[in-house]
Protein backbone atom coordinates (compact mmCIF):
# COMPACT_ATOMS: atom_id res chain seq x y z
CA UNK A 1 0.00 0.00 0.00
CA UNK A 2 0.72 3.63 -0.10
CA UNK A 3 1.20 4.93 3.18
CA UNK A 4 1.95 7.80 4.82
CA UNK A 5 3.86 8.41 8.47
CA UNK A 6 4.32 11.74 10.57
CA UNK A 7 5.77 11.64 13.41
CA UNK A 8 9.31 9.88 13.40
CA UNK A 9 10.59 10.29 17.13
CA UNK A 10 11.46 7.32 19.57
CA UNK A 11 7.91 5.58 18.72
CA UNK A 12 7.20 6.63 15.27
CA UNK A 13 10.67 6.00 13.66
CA UNK A 14 10.76 2.22 14.56
CA UNK A 15 6.59 2.06 13.86
CA UNK A 16 7.29 3.07 9.92
CA UNK A 17 10.09 0.77 9.53
CA UNK A 18 8.14 -2.23 10.63
CA UNK A 19 5.83 -1.01 7.47
CA UNK A 20 8.62 -0.34 5.22
CA UNK A 21 10.25 -3.69 6.30
CA UNK A 22 6.91 -5.44 5.46
CA UNK A 23 6.90 -4.01 1.80
CA UNK A 24 5.14 -0.88 2.04
CA UNK A 25 5.57 2.47 0.41
CA UNK A 26 6.02 4.66 2.73
CA UNK A 27 6.00 8.84 2.79
CA UNK A 28 7.46 10.00 5.56
CA UNK A 29 7.80 13.63 7.26
CA UNK A 30 8.66 14.93 10.51
CA UNK A 31 9.71 17.92 12.12
CA UNK A 32 13.08 17.24 12.46
CA UNK A 33 13.57 15.39 9.34
CA UNK A 34 13.46 11.74 8.43
CA UNK A 35 16.43 9.67 9.80
CA UNK A 36 18.89 8.40 7.72
CA UNK A 37 18.31 5.07 8.45
CA UNK A 38 14.52 4.84 7.24
CA UNK A 39 15.44 6.45 4.18
CA UNK A 40 18.25 4.23 3.41
CA UNK A 41 15.39 0.88 4.54
CA UNK A 42 13.41 2.73 1.68
CA UNK A 43 11.12 5.90 3.06
CA UNK A 44 10.49 8.85 0.99
CA UNK A 45 11.16 11.74 2.50
CA UNK A 46 8.31 14.33 2.02
CA UNK A 47 9.01 18.15 3.03
CA UNK A 48 5.31 18.64 4.56
CA UNK A 49 2.03 16.69 5.72
CA UNK A 50 0.03 17.77 2.56
CA UNK A 51 2.30 15.84 0.10
CA UNK A 52 2.27 12.84 2.39
CA UNK A 53 -1.60 12.97 1.91
CA UNK A 54 -1.12 13.74 -1.61
CA UNK A 55 0.95 10.81 -2.28
CA UNK A 56 -0.82 8.32 0.63
CA UNK A 57 -4.20 6.20 0.38
CA UNK A 58 -3.70 5.54 4.06
CA UNK A 59 -1.11 7.66 6.82
CA UNK A 60 -0.69 7.50 10.27
CA UNK A 61 0.50 10.35 12.65
CA UNK A 62 2.49 9.67 15.99
CA UNK A 63 3.41 13.22 17.42
CA UNK A 64 3.55 14.01 21.30
CA UNK A 65 0.18 16.28 21.84
CA UNK A 66 -3.12 17.70 20.87
CA UNK A 67 -1.99 20.74 19.30
CA UNK A 68 0.63 18.87 17.12
CA UNK A 69 -2.31 16.58 15.99
CA UNK A 70 -4.16 19.56 15.15
CA UNK A 71 -1.04 21.28 13.47
CA UNK A 72 -0.46 18.24 11.26
CA UNK A 73 -4.23 17.87 10.32
CA UNK A 74 -5.15 21.56 9.46
CA UNK A 75 -1.91 23.55 9.50
CA UNK A 76 -0.85 25.64 6.56
CA UNK A 77 1.00 22.54 5.34
CA UNK A 78 -1.17 20.15 6.76
CA UNK A 79 -3.24 16.54 6.35
CA UNK A 80 -6.39 18.07 5.29
CA UNK A 81 -5.20 20.46 2.33
CA UNK A 82 -3.89 17.26 0.31
CA UNK A 83 -6.87 14.84 1.04
CA UNK A 84 -8.94 13.65 -1.35
CA UNK A 85 -12.39 11.37 -0.63
CA UNK A 86 -12.20 7.74 0.16
CA UNK A 87 -8.27 7.73 1.94
CA UNK A 88 -8.13 7.30 5.64
CA UNK A 89 -6.13 9.18 8.63
CA UNK A 90 -4.79 7.15 11.46
CA UNK A 91 -3.60 9.42 14.87
CA UNK A 92 -1.64 6.93 17.07
CA UNK A 93 -0.58 9.86 19.26
CA UNK A 94 -2.02 9.88 22.76
CA UNK A 95 -4.47 13.07 22.77
CA UNK A 96 -7.44 15.13 24.18
CA UNK A 97 -11.15 12.59 23.24
CA UNK A 98 -12.74 15.38 23.15
CA UNK A 99 -10.01 17.28 20.44
CA UNK A 100 -10.04 13.58 18.79
CA UNK A 101 -14.11 13.37 18.06
CA UNK A 102 -14.03 17.12 16.78
CA UNK A 103 -10.85 16.30 14.45
CA UNK A 104 -12.67 13.39 12.94
CA UNK A 105 -16.11 15.20 12.15
CA UNK A 106 -13.66 17.73 10.07
CA UNK A 107 -11.81 15.05 8.19
CA UNK A 108 -15.01 12.86 7.69
CA UNK A 109 -16.12 16.21 5.99
CA UNK A 110 -13.67 15.88 3.55
CA UNK A 111 -15.01 12.28 2.63
CA UNK A 112 -12.45 10.17 4.69
CA UNK A 113 -12.24 8.30 7.53
CA UNK A 114 -10.87 8.92 10.36
CA UNK A 115 -9.33 6.52 13.15
CA UNK A 116 -7.44 6.78 16.65
CA UNK A 117 -5.27 4.88 17.32
CA UNK A 118 -3.15 5.44 20.69
CA UNK A 119 -0.32 2.50 22.22
CA UNK A 120 0.98 1.55 25.23
CA UNK A 121 4.35 -0.60 25.32
CA UNK A 122 6.94 2.32 24.88
CA UNK A 123 10.06 2.33 22.87
CA UNK A 124 10.72 -1.15 23.67
CA UNK A 125 7.47 -2.04 22.61
CA UNK A 126 7.55 -0.02 19.11
CA UNK A 127 11.08 -1.59 18.58
CA UNK A 128 9.81 -5.20 18.75
CA UNK A 129 6.39 -4.41 16.81
CA UNK A 130 4.64 -5.73 20.48
CA UNK A 131 2.65 -2.67 21.21
CA UNK A 132 -0.93 -2.37 22.53
CA UNK A 133 -3.20 -0.73 19.95
CA UNK A 134 -6.35 1.03 21.56
CA UNK A 135 -8.51 2.11 18.29
CA UNK A 136 -11.73 3.97 17.94
CA UNK A 137 -12.94 3.59 14.36
CA UNK A 138 -15.97 2.21 12.37
CA UNK A 139 -15.82 -1.79 12.11
CA UNK A 140 -15.03 -0.90 8.46
CA UNK A 141 -12.04 1.55 8.78
CA UNK A 142 -10.89 -0.84 11.62
CA UNK A 143 -10.91 -3.73 9.61
CA UNK A 144 -9.53 -1.78 6.83
CA UNK A 145 -6.12 -0.53 8.99
CA UNK A 146 -6.16 -3.65 11.20
CA UNK A 147 -3.51 -6.00 9.33
CA UNK A 148 -0.74 -2.74 9.42
CA UNK A 149 -1.87 -2.42 13.09
CA UNK A 150 -0.43 -6.08 13.06
CA UNK A 151 2.79 -4.96 11.94
CA UNK A 152 3.57 -2.47 14.70
CA UNK A 153 1.52 -4.40 17.65
CA UNK A 154 0.36 -7.42 19.38
CA UNK A 155 -3.00 -6.94 21.40
CA UNK A 156 -4.89 -4.62 19.18
CA UNK A 157 -8.67 -3.67 20.49
CA UNK A 158 -11.72 -1.88 18.45
CA UNK A 159 -12.88 -0.35 21.66
CA UNK A 160 -15.40 1.67 20.13
CA UNK A 161 -16.26 4.85 17.81
CA UNK A 162 -13.74 7.21 16.87
CA UNK A 163 -12.42 8.89 20.40
CA UNK A 164 -12.72 5.17 22.76
CA UNK A 165 -9.10 4.78 21.47
CA UNK A 166 -8.43 8.17 23.30
CA UNK A 167 -10.74 7.05 26.33
CA UNK A 168 -9.08 4.12 26.98
CA UNK A 169 -5.30 4.88 26.57
CA UNK A 170 -6.37 8.19 28.95
CA UNK A 171 -7.06 4.60 31.61
CA UNK A 172 -3.98 3.46 30.52
CA UNK A 173 -1.79 6.20 31.81
CA UNK A 174 -4.00 6.21 35.08
CA UNK A 175 -3.13 2.43 35.79
CA UNK A 176 0.09 3.13 34.97
CA UNK A 177 1.06 6.26 36.81
CA UNK A 178 -0.61 4.58 40.13
CA UNK A 179 1.68 1.42 39.65
CA UNK A 180 5.07 3.79 39.03
CA UNK A 181 3.93 5.94 42.00
CA UNK A 182 2.94 2.68 44.28
CA UNK A 183 6.47 0.35 42.73
CA UNK A 184 7.97 3.53 43.96
CA UNK A 185 6.80 3.86 47.99
CA UNK A 186 7.34 0.49 48.29
CA UNK A 187 10.72 -0.19 47.19
CA UNK A 188 11.78 3.47 49.10
CA UNK A 189 10.03 1.90 52.26
CA UNK A 190 11.89 -1.69 52.09
CA UNK A 191 15.54 0.63 51.31
CA UNK A 192 14.69 2.78 54.22
CA UNK A 193 13.87 -0.28 56.54
CA UNK A 194 17.20 -1.62 55.79
CA UNK A 195 16.23 -4.14 53.02
CA UNK A 196 17.81 -4.87 50.00
CA UNK A 197 15.76 -3.50 47.35
CA UNK A 198 16.76 -5.32 44.50
CA UNK A 199 16.06 -8.25 46.58
CA UNK A 200 12.80 -7.27 47.26
CA UNK A 201 11.77 -6.66 43.95
CA UNK A 202 13.08 -10.34 43.51
CA UNK A 203 10.63 -11.48 46.28
CA UNK A 204 7.51 -9.70 45.42
CA UNK A 205 7.96 -10.73 41.35
CA UNK A 206 7.01 -14.34 42.44
CA UNK A 207 3.88 -12.83 44.84
CA UNK A 208 0.91 -11.31 44.01
CA UNK A 209 2.18 -7.91 43.82
CA UNK A 210 4.48 -8.75 40.26
CA UNK A 211 3.09 -6.70 37.44
CA UNK A 212 5.05 -5.31 34.67
CA UNK A 213 5.93 -2.11 36.35
CA UNK A 214 7.71 -3.96 39.00
CA UNK A 215 9.66 -5.93 36.70
CA UNK A 216 10.36 -3.08 34.28
CA UNK A 217 10.35 0.19 36.26
CA UNK A 218 11.45 -1.24 39.66
CA UNK A 219 15.28 -2.03 38.12
CA UNK A 220 15.10 1.06 36.63
CA UNK A 221 14.68 2.86 39.72
CA UNK A 222 16.90 0.31 41.58
CA UNK A 223 19.53 0.59 38.60
CA UNK A 224 19.20 4.38 38.49
CA UNK A 225 18.62 4.23 34.44
CA UNK A 226 15.69 7.16 33.71
CA UNK A 227 17.03 7.61 30.19
CA UNK A 228 13.33 7.63 28.17
CA UNK A 229 11.19 4.86 27.63
CA UNK A 230 8.09 7.23 28.06
CA UNK A 231 9.37 10.94 29.31
CA UNK A 232 7.81 12.12 32.80
CA UNK A 233 6.61 15.75 30.20
CA UNK A 234 4.34 13.10 28.45
CA UNK A 235 2.80 11.12 31.30
CA UNK A 236 1.89 14.93 32.93
CA UNK A 237 0.41 15.50 30.04
CA UNK A 238 -2.17 12.65 30.15
CA UNK A 239 -2.73 13.04 33.20
CA UNK A 240 -4.04 16.41 32.89
CA UNK A 241 -6.23 14.82 30.25
CA UNK A 242 -7.58 12.29 32.74
CA UNK A 243 -8.13 14.86 35.30
CA UNK A 244 -9.63 17.64 32.50
CA UNK A 245 -11.89 14.56 31.54
CA UNK A 246 -12.93 13.33 35.23
CA UNK A 247 -13.88 17.43 35.60
CA UNK A 248 -16.28 17.42 32.62
CA UNK A 249 -17.65 13.88 33.89
CA UNK A 250 -17.64 15.30 37.52
CA UNK A 251 -15.51 12.50 38.94
CA UNK A 252 -13.02 13.05 41.52
CA UNK A 253 -9.63 10.94 40.64
CA UNK A 254 -7.79 11.70 44.03
CA UNK A 255 -4.77 9.51 43.59
CA UNK A 256 -4.39 10.59 40.04
CA UNK A 257 -4.03 13.92 41.00
CA UNK A 258 -1.32 13.09 43.56
CA UNK A 259 0.66 11.25 40.55
CA UNK A 260 0.40 14.06 38.74
CA UNK A 261 2.04 16.20 41.71
CA UNK A 262 5.08 13.58 42.24
CA UNK A 263 5.55 13.87 38.11
CA UNK A 264 5.13 18.01 38.57
CA UNK A 265 7.73 17.72 41.45
CA UNK A 266 9.78 15.98 39.17
CA UNK A 267 9.68 17.87 36.10
CA UNK A 268 10.32 20.97 38.61
CA UNK A 269 13.47 19.46 40.01
CA UNK A 270 14.53 19.10 36.17
CA UNK A 271 13.25 15.87 35.31
CA UNK A 272 10.67 16.53 32.66
CA UNK A 273 13.11 14.66 30.21
CA UNK A 274 13.73 11.29 31.95
CA UNK A 275 11.45 8.21 32.07
CA UNK A 276 8.72 8.09 33.95
CA UNK A 277 9.60 5.87 36.18
CA UNK A 278 11.69 8.46 37.79
CA UNK A 279 9.05 9.96 39.64
CA UNK A 280 10.45 8.26 42.14
CA UNK A 281 12.75 10.68 42.62
CA UNK A 282 9.85 12.79 43.58
CA UNK A 283 9.05 10.26 46.47
CA UNK A 284 12.71 10.21 47.40
CA UNK A 285 13.22 14.00 47.20
CA UNK A 286 10.32 13.86 50.68
CA UNK A 287 11.80 11.20 52.42
CA UNK A 288 15.56 12.65 52.24
CA UNK A 289 16.75 9.50 50.98
CA UNK A 290 17.31 6.97 47.79
CA UNK A 291 16.19 3.73 47.13
CA UNK A 292 19.46 3.13 45.75
CA UNK A 293 22.86 4.67 44.58
CA UNK A 294 23.60 4.87 41.05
Amino acid sequence: MKLGFIGLGIMGAPMAGHLIAAGHEVFAQSRSGVPPTLVDAGAIASKTATQVAQSADLMFIMVPDTPHVEEVLFGEHGIAKGLSPGKTVVDMSSISPIATKQFAQRIQALGCDYVDAPVSGGEVGAKAASLTIMVGATEEAFARVKPLFELMGKNITLVGDVGAGQTCKVANQIIVALNIEAVGEALLFAAKAGADPARVRQALMGGFAASRILEVHGERMIKRTFNPGFRIELHQKDLKLALEGAGALGLSLPHTASALQMMNSCAANGGAQLDHSSLVRALEIAANFQVAQA
